[in-house]
């Protein structure tokens, strides 16, 4: 169970990351866009770190609330429920 949610939370977050990424790219180059909304699942699904991390390094959606205040929160949504899993002893 332990290594299955490393495995899923290092993807998620190398995914969150890349996606970022990617979307800077287009954003530069006028092409298609990475919807927002798919943007915050990332992080609303384990990707919070990969997301801060990409919207720092990329500097990218850094200006928009939803992401400002979206993705911290999602990182504590997500701290407090690895917390709540660890006192459980489930993972």
């Amino acid at each position: 169970m332990r290594t299955a949610l490393y495995i899923y939370l290092s993807a998620i977050n190398l995914a969150a990351f890349a996606a970022f990424g990617i979307d800077k790219g287009r954003a530069k180059r006028g092409a298609w866009r990475i919807p927002e909304a798919r943007l915050m699942l990332f992080a609303l699904f384990g990707g919070s770190v990969g997301a801060l991390f990409g919207m720092a390094l990329f500097r990218h959606k850094t200006k928009k609330p939803l992401f400002v205040l979206g993705v911290p929160a999602a990182l504590l949504l997500e701290g407090g429920v690895l917390l709540f899993l660890f006192i459980k002893g489930i993972i």
